[in-house]
């Protein structure tokens, strides 16, 4: 979701995207079927994606690193390697809907569940988008040029 409302809200921010769990389930594998469905709704093709585990080396790599839960928090803390900058934050967070709020895995829901967590990752998308391009305001631009 991030993704893709990064490229159509704010196609100025560069900014390098990547997915990873903090366990090796299914990696390599697309997907669940249900949040594809769900995605395609929405004009989201998610079908190329491919599971794969975080690695330390994330953690140099990345500013940022969003967990969808508390449990995936914990884990990325201990996980987070000595020296690493990346701040690990709560992805729903940034849906400024409290503290702490998750993003609940509909993996034993039905549809109206995979809607659900669409529905709060563009919530958290957008807030993110927004922190990023005050950010982005805020920093000072430089410029190189010739001199006579």
């Amino acid at each position: 979701m991030f993704r893709y409302l990064l490229k159509q809200e704010a196609p100025q921010l560069r900014i390098e995207v990547d997915s990873a769990g903090t366990a090796n389930y299914h990696t390599g594998d697309p997907p669940d079927p249900r949040s594809q469905r769900a995605a395609l709704g929405r004009d989201i093709d998610m079908s190329g994606l491919r599971a794969r585990q975080i690695s330390p080396d994330d953690f140099m790599r990345f500013d940022l690193i969003l967990a969808m839960d508390r449990d995936n928090l914990r884990r990325l803390q201990v996980m987070r390697p000595k020296g690493s900058t990346a701040q690990v934050r709560l992805f729903l967070d940034y849906a400024r809907l409290g503290p702490g709020t998750e993003v609940p895995d509909p993996y034993y829901g039905g549809p109206e569940d995979f809607e659900r967590v669409l529905d709060l990752t563009t919530a958290a998308s957008r807030g993110l988008i927004a922190d990023l391009q005050q950010q982005r305001a805020q920093q000072p631009v430089q410029a190189a040029g010739e001199s006579d």
